[in-house]
This record gives C-alpha cells, sequence and structure tokens, in this order.
C-alpha cells in the first residue's frame, strides 16, 4: 500500500523545519511561563508531588521506583533524542552539513558557541567548590526556544540567518549528546552494556541485509533504551545511537529515518518539549534575594550564556570568514549576525537537562541552576530579538 506523505511533509525542508521549530519554540515557552507561575502558587506542593510520584516500575535500585518526572527526563526525552538523531544523520547525509564545505561555517562557531562558555562557567563557579561538574551546562543552544524566536521576528532576519542558527544548534546538539556521553556517566554495569552492544551490532546487521521495513528497528530501539539505561550510560544515549542505525536513502522518500522522522516530529514538538520544559522550569523565586540570584552557580551559568555564547558563536563566523574557512551568510549584515550569536545564548532545554545530571540529587543546586538558565535564556533572547529587529538589512 502505497501511503502519501501529509501536505506539510512535501513542503521543502528547511521550511518544515523552520515552522515545527518555531511552533513548538513558542510552545515550549508558553509551559515554561506556565511551570514558574504554578511554582510560585498555592498549587506549587501539588506541582512537585504530581513530578514526583511514584509510578514504577523499579529498573534498578540505583533508580529506585521510576516516577513521572524520570519517565520524562529518561524516558520521552530519549524520544526528543531520537528525534534529534535523525536530523543529524539526515543533515550529514544529503542536508546542510552534507559536505565538508558546508560545514565549514556553522562547525567552528558551534565548537568556540560550546568552549566559551565553558570556560567562562569554570572561571566564575570557581570561588565556591563543587560546581566545576556543571561546566557543559551553559554549552547547549535550545534549537526550538532559539528558532522560535527568531521565527517571531519574521522578514526582519534573512533566510541564510536562519539556516545558519538551525546548522550551528545541530552540531551543538552533537556536542551536547557527547557530553553526556562521556562525562555525565556514572558506574557502569557492564552485562547491561554488553547487552546493549549486542543490540547495536544487531541493528548493524540489520542495515548490511538492507532491512527496511521500520517496525524491528522500534523493537529493536526500545530494547536498546532499556539496557542502556540498567548500564549507567545515561538512557537519551540510546535514542541517538538508534537514530544513526535507521537507515536512510538520499533521495528516497519511503526511507524508514523520513517516516520515522514525520511520525515522531509533531509529538516531540508539540508533546515532549513542552511537557519537558513544563516538568523542569518550575523553580520557586520565594524568599530570593539579588544575593540569590548573584551566587556563584546561577551567575557562572547566566554569564556563560549570555556572554560565552554570543562571543563564541560571533567570534566563530568571524574567524571562519576572514580565514577563507567560509563565506559569510548571504544577505546578512554583521549586526544582525551578532544578534543570531546572542540568541544561541538562549540554553533552555538541554541546559536544564544536563543541570539534572550535573547535580543529582542536589536539589538546592538544581534550583539554583534553573535561576541562572532562566536569568541568562532571557536577557539573551530579549537583547537578540532587539538586536535583530532594528538591525539594517544588509544592502547588495
Amino acid at each position: 500500500m502505497t501511503v502519501s506523505l501529509p501536505t506539510t511533509a512535501r513542503r521543502p525542508l528547511l521550511q518544515r523545519l523552520l515552522a515545527n521549530e518555531a511552533t513548538s519554540g513558542v510552545l515550549l515557552m508558553i509551559a515554561a511561563a506556565l511551570a514558574i507561575v504554578i511554582a510560585n502558587s498555592p498549587w506549587a506542593s501539588t506541582y512537585q508531588h504530581l513530578l514526583h510520584m511514584p509510578i514504577g516500575p523499579t529498573f534498578t535500585d540505583k533508580l529506585g521506583e521510576m516516577t513521572v518526572h524520570q519517565w520524562i527526563n529518561d524516558g520521552l526525552m530519549a524520544v526528543f533524542f531520537l528525534m534529534v538523531g535523525l536530523e543529524i544523520k539526515r543533515e550529514m547525509v544529503d542536508g546542510r552539513l552534507a559536505t565538508w564545505e558546508q560545514r565549514r561555517l556553522p562547525a567552528l562557531p558551534a565548537l568556540m558557541g560550546m568552549a566559551v562558555p565553558a570556560l567562562i562557567y569554570l572561571k566564575v563557579s570557581s570561588v565556591e567548590p563543587g560546581l566545576a561538574h556543571g561546566w557543559a551546562i551553559p554549552a547547549a543552544t535550545d534549537i526550538a526556544f532559539a528558532v522560535g524566536a527568531l521565527a517571531l521576528l519574521g522578514r526582519h532576519a534573512p533566510l541564510s540567518l536562519k539556516v545558519m542558527l538551525v546548522s550551528v544548534a545541530i552540531i551543538d546538539d552533537m556536542g551536547a549528546v557527547a557530553i553526556i556521553a562521556l562525562f555525565y556517566t556514572s558506574s557502569i554495569n557492564l552485562i547491561a552494556l554488553g547487552a546493549a552492544g549486542a543490540i547495536v551490532a544487531l541493528m548493524l546487521g540489520m542495515n548490511r541485509l538492507r532491512v527496511v521495513t521500520l517496525w524491528p528497528y522500534l523493537i529493536a530501539a526500545a530494547a536498546l533504551w532499556y539496557f542502556t539505561l540498567l548500564s549507567g550510560v545515561h538512557a537519551t544515549i540510546a535514542g541517538v545511537v538508534a537514530a544513526l542505525l535507521i537507515p536512510y536513502t538520499a533521495g528516497d522518500r519511503k526511507s524508514p529515518l523520513l517516516t520515522l522522522e514525520h511520525a515522531i516530529a509533531p509529538w516531540v514538538g508539540f508533546l515532549i518539549v513542552p511537557v519537558f520544559g513544563f516538568a523542569n522550569a518550575g523553580v520557586s523565586f520565594a524568599n530570593l534575594s539579588l544575593s540569590d540570584a548573584l551566587a556563584p552557580l546561577p551567575l557562572a551559568i547566566a554569564l556563560g550564556l549570555l556572554l560565552g555564547k554570543q562571543v563564541g558563536v560571533f567570534a566563530g563566523v568571524l574567524l571562519a570568514v576572514k580565514t577563507g574557512l567560509a563565506s559569510k551568510p548571504q544577505g546578512a549584515s554583521w549586526l544582525q549576525i551578532y544578534g543570531v550569536a546572542m540568541l544561541c545564548g538562549i540554553g533552555f532545554t538541554m541546559s536544564l537537562f544536563i543541570a539534572e545530571l550535573a547535580f543529582p540529587g542536589q536539589a538546592e543546586l538544581i534550583d539554583q541552576a534553573k535561576i541562572g538558565i532562566l536569568l541568562g535564556s532571557l536577557v539573551s533572547a530579549v537583547i537578540a530579538c532587539v538586536i535583530l529587529r532594528f538591525a539594517p538589512k544588509q544592502q547588495g
């Protein structure tokens, strides 16, 4: 039976991506705002109770009985990372990152945009011991939030800048996945890790045998998630690994990867990302003073996002263009490019996610991290939107 893709799936890829990410970004903003309102209302205790309510089962003694919050962060976010992996693979095969020439411009600003915020964080947080583990919190860019903010500006941002932002964010996502796998993995269960490796080998074998039916890969992906969770490696990594092992042939609109991507994209953008934002953004500002907001942890994160991202990304673009490594985005002025670099300081979703991994079981530090994330992301977004709204357009 031939299945025709919906109209949205036949639109140009970039147009679809921007539309989906923009809508997802707006929903994320609403969900985050709602969480903050509830966390500072008489319903705050009910909000916290529901999030941490045990609903089972118990996969490991370390995790204990699974709670609503754990299912969101370890379960639903694995689907989010599956989507990230699908996008990365597609872009690397025949998208905006398919050739080395296409990778040159976004690669340098993306890498510098992760390194500089981390260095700023480490410098500012060094005054208080025990905070160094959170160095990666300001290193990530929230693609949904950033593209959502950019979409609100409409014609004030040329298409080339939107392409640059999405490309930088995709490489940024690769870096975030690598960071989670390498630096935020605790004790390892070698038997479970071996079982996960066997499933990866099975999926590779299915690729070699040219199996293009989707359901065997989905069953294998679910098993991979389970054994990765048991192994001690963060379960969301299973989503990315599974995505990279799902077949994709350039130009073939019936490829399993495209079928899966079209199927889960609405769920990720319109449900999973907003639910994650709602479950993780809620922080109480009761009795919060200026000194609390300027404590080493929130200040390090806020400055990492606000200063580190704009300096790293803009310097990366400038260096790539001035050295001849890449061409300047067509039709964009340097002020507009700077505005997009500032927009990369919105680290919301990935920053919140990494904060939970950096300070497990340390509720006070996680709340402090949330304050820094919210402050840095909000100020970055406001300044970026003002710059892009009033920046003169590139002539010629």
